[in-house]
């Protein structure tokens, strides 16, 4: 297939790029290369897939609405992953219209280029943190999600929404993937593993919120990837026994549905950090701090559904220890760190 996959320079969006490579897929690739985190990074994750012949980059932000008609009107994707997205919560307390141009406005370009130009099928991340101030767990996509409690997490309700409604307008089918706490080798540097690391092996402290009592639902990247090639291959189809009286917020008369991709075993962040300094071989100076608004205490992804229509569960292949030496051994070989 020709895949259009957006983020391509980012955590997951160059690990998908490069399975979907690897199996023959022709892959046009979409980054602005921002500085929200290291660029240094973000080119060293595209020069794995630049070496391909059918991988094409592009470099352009997609809340650019012309640059965006552009390249789909150039290259004419089968399918779209649209992975592009402003992440982080703590960062939309500080700089909430970076989430609006990106995760809005930007979300709406990709919807239309798809409706204008014949995509086939969409597939798009949304986020754990939809699951807001629910408390009933583990989080089930058939329950409402309609209390977030970040600016980000809005704005990935707000892109399930306006999925659903290009799903039921123009028959464009759609996946929205709720990502649980992804983490592994190549990650990002604005999330905990990463930042501990640098931390730890410099010997400055780690802010560990909650009391270390927060619990995450840690998703190791390989499974990430093994469930989106997957429900790249699997379009969406309408939900045929939906009832409007009784409505599955997961499903749809329309081409619409939404997964959870999580390992279904929520860790204690205290437990992540003790993996973490057996695998560093040293301690952390820890630096106990409450909950910081925005955040929530638990994440837990219900996967039956995962389970029942792609025959795949997540946890299956990596455990939280070998995820995290696996991590470990990447960011002291990438940064030329002698342990």
């Amino acid at each position: 297939m020709k895949v259009m996959v957006t983020g391509s320079a980012g955590f997951i969006g160059a690990a998908l790029s490069q399975k979907l490579l690897e199996r023959g897929d022709e892959i046009i690739g979409l980054d602005n290369l921002n500085e929200y985190y290291d660029v240094k990074l973000k080119l060293a994750r595209l020069a794995h897939l630049q070496s391909h012949s059918k991988f094409t980059q592009v470099q352009a932000s997609i809340e650019n609405k012309n640059a965006i008609q552009a390249t789909f009107a150039r290259h004419y994707p089968q399918r779209v992953v649209n992975l592009a997205a402003q992440a982080g919560v703590r960062y939309s307390l500080r700089n909430p219209h970076a989430y609006v141009d990106s995760n809005l406005v930007g979300f709406i370009n990709i919807l239309e280029a798809c409706r204008r130009y014949g995509v086939e099928y969409l597939v798009y991340a949304s986020s754990s943190s939809v699951y807001g101030a629910n408390t009933k767990i583990p989080f089930s996509i058939h329950d409402n999600v309609n209390h977030p409690i970040s600016l980000y997490a809005a704005t990935k309700k707000a892109n399930e929404l306006m999925a659903h409604a290009y799903s039921h307008l123009y028959d464009l089918p759609t996946t929205g993937l709720r990502f649980f706490t992804v983490y592994g080798p190549w990650g990002r540097p604005d999330m905990a593993l990463f930042k501990f690391t640098r931390n730890i092996l410099v010997g400055d402290p780690i802010d560990i919120f909650n009391y270390g009592r927060h619990r995450r639902d840690f998703t190791y990247i390989d499974d990430v990837v093994e469930v989106l090639v997957r429900v790249l291959d699997r379009i969406a189809m309408p939900n045929l026994r939906w009832d409007s009286d009784n409505p599955d917020p997961a499903s749809s008369k329309a081409p619409y549905c939404i997964y959870n991709i999580g390992n279904h075993r929520p860790i204690e962040l205290i437990r992540y950090i003790e993996v973490l300094e057996d695998c560093l071989g040293r301690k952390a100076i820890r630096n106990l701090l409450p909950m910081q608004i925005g955040d929530v205490p638990d994440t837990y992804a219900e996967v039956d559904t995962l389970i029942q229509n792609l025959d795949y569960q997540p946890s299956t292949s990596t455990s939280i220890e070998d995820g995290v030496a696996r991590f470990v051994d990447w960011y002291l070989d990438y940064y030329r760190i002698n342990s």
